[in-house]
């Protein structure tokens, strides 16, 4: 039977370490949430090999959905800089992985999907484990969850083509917004800040993660 905690202490030193995330409280809640608790019984062998992997298939109500690979996810929430006054908004929460990470390194997390499945058993799984700082909610996830806002952090949990307004505006002055943008190998980890009504951004390093729906261009009028 698989050593899931030998397994989780490898995934910290040979794929979190070595690709520049140094910050200790960051590499405290890698190696202390389950990541096998999180996916499919069928998947959990798989818990900690250096890819992305899939939580749910594709099926006519959207496209398969993917627990991200943990060194990217790592670097992503190192940018965050988070502390145990910071209320974060997780969107596309997912299997619930990234929010139960989060959870550890701020004082609360509300988690936001648009697939009931998912949103279901992660909620399940924050009970099970004891994360009671974090929700998970049902919603359409370029909306954000704004009843809850404003965010000191917000998290979105995989690639998008573009940064919607109405979630930048459920930040706090002072807040930041964590993303891959853009897409395949040419993506970019981003940063955002709010200075009042005034965003920023900054580019950080490539990252090629899965997409969250929802979040593609739109098109351009062509003759």
């Amino acid at each position: 039977m698989m050593n899931f905690e030998t397994a989780r202490r490898k995934m910290v030193e040979n794929q979190i370490r070595p690709t520049d995330v140094t910050a200790y409280p960051v590499l405290e809640a890698f190696l202390a949430v389950p990541r096998e608790a999180f996916l499919p019984p069928q998947s959990r062998s798989l818990a900690y090999i250096d890819e992305d992997i899939q939580v749910k298939p594709a099926n006519e109500a959207g496209p398969a959905r993917y627990m991200m690979e943990p060194s990217p996810l790592a670097k992503l929430v190192q940018l965050l800089e988070l502390s145990k006054k910071d209320v974060v908004l997780v969107v596309g929460a997912g299997d619930g992985y990234a929010a139960a990470i989060l959870s550890l390194l701020a004082q609360s997390v509300v988690g936001i999907d648009s697939d009931e499945e998912l949103v279901e058993s992660a909620s399940a799984k924050f009970l099970e484990l004891g994360y009671d700082n974090a929700v998970v909610v049902s919603g359409v996830l370029p909306e954000g969850y704004p009843s809850e806002a404003p965010y000191d952090a917000i998290f979105l949990n995989g690639a998008v083509e573009v940064v919607p307004e109405a979630l930048l505006n459920q930040l706090r002055d002072g807040g930041r917004l964590v993303c891959v943008e853009g897409t395949g190998y040419a993506a970019r980890a981003t940063i955002y800040h709010r200075d009042g009504d005034v965003f920023s951004s900054l580019s950080s390093f490539n990252a090629a993660v899965k997409p969250l729906p929802g979040f593609a261009r739109a098109k351009a009028f062509e003759f």
